[in-house]
C-alpha cells in the first residue's frame, strides 16, 4: 500500500472479501464474455472480446497451449466447456 494510506477496518474487510474470492470473480466475469460472445455479430466487438477472454483464462492460470488452442480457433464451444469446468 502506499505510503500514508490508511483503511478502515470495513474497507480492509472488503478488500480481503475480494482477493478471497477473486477467483470466482474471474470465472463470472469470463462467462459473461463468453456470453457476450455467443449473441455478438459485431466482427470488432468480437476480437475484443476475445482478447479480453485470454486475459481472464491467464488469470484463471489456464494452460498457454490450451489458450492458444481456444483463441487462435475461436471456438465457443471449448471456451464454453472450459468456463464450464472452472465454474464447476
Amino acid at each position: 500500500m502506499a505510503k500514508g494510506q490508511h483503511l478502515s477496518k470495513h474497507q480492509q474487510g472488503i478488500v480481503r472479501r475480494f482477493y478471497e474470492h477473486k477467483g470466482g470473480i474471474h470465472v463470472t466475469k469470463l462467462l459473461e464474455i463468453t456470453s457476450d460472445l455467443a449473441v455478438n455479430t459485431d466482427e470488432k466487438a468480437g476480437a475484443k472480446l476475445w482478447a479480453r477472454a485470454r486475459e481472464y483464462m491467464e488469470k484463471l492460470g489456464v494452460e498457454p497451449a490450451t489458450i492458444e488452442k481456444i483463441t487462435a480457433a475461436k471456438n465457443l464451444k471449448a471456451l464454453g466447456e472450459l468456463v464450464g469446468k472452472l465454474s464447476a
